[in-house]
């Protein structure tokens, strides 16, 4: 497995320096990957009584694409993923155009994740259509790999028309890993069919096991072998022992995940609900960066074998 981090960037702040720091030591400790969450826009929970979304307006969120091309030029090894940006929420040539920018400028280390999208609020307010957004995504990425393979190409969808025209420059090899969101039905069924890994957000549970058979088994009707897709797993390092989070990280080994995100934003998963919930402001315990490195620096020293994995 490969061992990364959930990009805390609502206590990093703003500036740039911050920003850049965090990466670096990062890096310098032997983390593969920063992944990133996404929000163009935050709604305001206050007028909204029945708010249970974990995100809000009160929450600071970096613009992933340029976040990730600064970030790319002031590392060197370490991977970049976004986890997720919604696809169908923003223009498809311009998200292809972007992707390719992160790629080429971090000489292709980059894996575009992307999700479906669940509020229609944050759709009317970016100018897209929420009602038809499955059906626009499954051919957002139809329509941005062969913009990434071919420097001129003609297309005739449903949604997206182009005569003759393409992307320059292109990304690395032509291509760029595409890691679906979600756990829906269509999540699923869209990473067995289009995806090359898997972002989802439930924990290393029988749920999370259920969820990931499932998974395979559609693979394999589309005719893909399941090994080659990958899957991403988060584990919660706030307030937890080392031994519990070992053992999180091992159950998450025997469900099959490729990549391991270990996130020391204070949320955690509620089984009952199958949902992120922001931790009370008693039991967070974090404020401002420091503890986040702590963390990772700790866990980087307490578990040198698995820095070392790489697969």
């Amino acid at each position: 497995m490969r061992f990364g981090l959930i990009f805390p960037q609502f206590d990093i702040g703003a500036g740039g320096e911050g920003v850049k720091d965090y990466a670096q030591l990062a890096e310098e400790l032997g983390y593969k990957h920063l992944t990133g969450f996404d929000q163009p826009l935050g709604l305001d929970k206050h007028s909204r009584p029945d708010w249970s979304y974990v995100h809000t307006a009160d929450d600071l969120f970096h613009e992933l694409m340029v976040l990730f091309g600064f970030l790319a030029g002031v590392t060197e090894k370490i991977e970049f993923a976004t986890g997720i940006i919604v696809a169908p929420m923003r223009g498809t040539a311009l998200l292809a155009k972007q992707a390719t920018e992160v790629n080429v400028l971090s000489n292709g280390r980059f894996r575009l994740g992307l999700g479906a999208g669940i509020r229609p609020e944050e759709f009317e307010g970016c100018g897209f259509e929420y009602s038809n957004r499955g059906k626009r995504f499954d051919e957002q990425i139809d329509y941005m790999r062969k913009l990434w393979n071919s420097e001129i190409i003609s297309y005739d969808g449903e949604y997206h028309k182009l005569d003759r025209g393409g992307l320059n420059p292109l990304p690395l090899d032509g291509k760029i890993p595409i890691w679906i969101g979600g756990i829906s039905q269509a999540a699923i069924r869209r990473t067995a069919q289009l995806g090359d890994g898997w972002l989802p957000n439930f924990g290393p549970d029988d749920y999370g096991r259920q969820c990931i058979e499932k998974l395979w088994r559609k693979a394999e009707e589309y005719g893909r072998d399941p090994s080659e897709i990958g899957i991403e797993g988060c584990v919660p390092v706030l307030g937890k022992s080392d031994e519990k989070i070992a053992e999180d990280i091992e159950r998450w080994r025997q469900l099959g995940a490729s990549h391991i995100s270990l996130t020391t934003i204070p949320e955690e998963w509620v089984e009952s609900e199958k949902r992120w919930h922001r931790l009370k402001e008693a039991d967070r315990g974090i404020c401002g960066i420091q503890p986040h490195i702590d963390l990772i620096r700790h866990f980087s020293e307490t578990f040198p074998d698995y820095m070392k994995e790489d697969s």
